[in-house]
């Protein structure tokens, strides 16, 4: 089987899990079903100004405004400098190699089926994608999803 075809069959079959498993709009009762095929995930643009190329596609929830529960996407090569977020965040990589370097420590790097949970508050950290391919990771949080820029030192 092709790399990618695998890649997209458990991307589908996570997508389908997470979907019956929350409640995916407010019209939708909580034990309802939910089903979301790959095909038709709404993508949309994160921030073409202050994030060019990061599409996100929210499975639940508002991102906006929390809680949410969505897939982002990061293009190959792509970098977010040192920055913070508010809230907490659980987070699975589904595709590519993700990096993170937090503040006065080693990087770290991620391959597809990782998971790492991220605290909110003044974890200072920068996020990368590898050049290879796109990163796709499946994010979770309690609350809205920002990204607070820390200002360089001296400035």
């Amino acid at each position: 089987m092709h790399p990618l075809i695998n890649k997209l069959a458990v991307l589908s079959c996570f997508l389908a899990v997470v979907a019956c498993s929350r409640e995916h709009a407010a019209s939708a009762p909580a034990n309802a079903l939910v089903v979301m095929p790959t095909a038709e995930l709404k993508w949309t643009d994160l921030d073409p100004k202050g994030a060019p190329g990061v599409r996100v596609a929210t499975l639940w929830g508002d991102i906006a405004k929390g809680p949410f529960g969505a897939l982002f996407e990061l293009p190959p090569g792509f970098e977010a400098p040192l920055h913070t977020h508010t809230h907490a965040m659980k987070v699975v990589i589904l595709s590519g190699t993700y990096i993170q370097v937090p503040k006065g420590k080693p990087e770290f790097r991620l391959g597809p089926r990782s998971y790492f949970r991220q605290p909110g508050g003044d974890y200072q950290h920068v996020t990368r994608c590898e050049l290879a391919e796109p990163c796709i990771f499946f994010v979770e949080s309690d609350g809205a999803f920002d990204l607070n820029p820390v200002p360089a030192a001296g400035g």
